[in-house]
């Protein structure tokens, strides 16, 4: 890639897949497919939430923002992903990619606190059950929640300010949307002490949430132990279970891009990574949160039986 002296008020070209051809419709055609799914399953769960009276619980209350929050993470960048692969535009503007970077970390770090949040939750159910509708309020829901998207924006804006301040050497980004490791490939000057700064920035929002979802995770496993209804521990397992599997998807590909030193990046490997993060992850979280869920299931055959006998 040839460098020159670029400026952040210069467009940026993506490259994308451009360097496999061959992948190109297949991927179109696949991830056409799994965006409309996302959009499908994640509204399917904030409809219901709304919906059915069983799911007004803090559980499913802070789900439907996860969903939410996956229909705005996708959205931020698989449209200019599905048109890069199609080959009608491969370029972007600073401003686009500008608020992509800023809404697309202040999404992601969202989902990095709402994720403990939910930790919490579980906590509160299984190793405080008699205590748990006074201890999850509403009002202490909502200020939860509000709490982990101003702590997203505030992420956001510190590591989207210090990535401007950097000089930038070319035009071309190996990738599919604007992502902060990208740029830093890019930095023309030695950015030791802003790389530093946005570095314990980036693990002050995974790995402090990880050891605090952990933890609560060992409360909850000793909790469940001391349970002596088989019945009883299966549900606390089925519901915490859930939650896990979506966690170490999440946390466990965010941390492989964005703590590993920006020398050892790969920008191909990372383009591949991202698209699981980007699109798989949000995916699936519906299927996890639903596939063994009564409460949701039953809802949704409510909710399809309703319309049946309105038709």
């Amino acid at each position: 890639m040839g460098r020159s002296n670029s400026s952040w008020g210069d467009g940026f070209l993506l490259v994308g897949f451009s360097d496999w051809p061959q992948l190109e419709l297949i991927l179109f055609i696949f991830i056409s497919i799994f965006y409309s799914l996302t959009l499908f399953g994640n509204t399917t769960i904030i409809a219901l939430s709304r919906l059915d009276l069983r799911l007004r619980t803090p559980m499913y209350f802070f789900l439907s923002h996860l969903s939410f929050l996956d229909l705005c993470y996708t959205t931020s960048t698989v449209p200019q992903l599905l048109i890069n692969l199609h080959g009608f535009d491969r370029t972007i503007s600073y401003r686009r990619c500008v608020t992509q970077l800023f809404v697309f970390l202040a999404l992601a770090s969202t989902e990095c606190v709402l994720l403990v949040v939910m930790a919490f939750d579980r906590y509160a159910a299984v190793c405080r059950p008699l205590h748990y509708t006074t201890i999850m309020h509403p009002v202490l829901c909502q200020t939860l929640a509000l709490s982990a998207w101003l702590a997203g924006l505030v992420n956001s804006m510190i590591q989207t300010s210090l990535m401007m301040t950097m000089p930038l050497c070319g035009h071309q980004l190996n990738h599919f949307f604007c992502e902060m490791p990208i740029f830093l490939k890019l930095a023309c000057e030695d950015t030791g002490g802003t790389e530093a700064k946005m570095f314990v920035a980036r693990a002050v929002i995974l790995v402090l949430p990880t050891a605090v979802i952990l933890g609560s995770y060992v409360h909850i496993g000793r909790a469940v132990l001391k349970v002596k209804s088989v019945a009883g521990r299966r549900k606390a397992f089925g519901t915490c279970g859930s939650h896990i599997v979506v966690v170490s998807l999440f946390y466990g590909s965010a941390i492989y891009t964005y703590l590993q030193p920006i020398h050892k990046y790969s920008e191909s490997e990372g383009k591949f990574v991202a698209l699981f993060y980007t699109i798989i992850t949000p995916m699936l979280n519906p299927l996890i949160y639903t596939l063994r869920n009564k409460d949701v299931k039953g809802a949704l055959w409510k909710v399809l039986g309703r319309d049946r006998d309105s038709g």
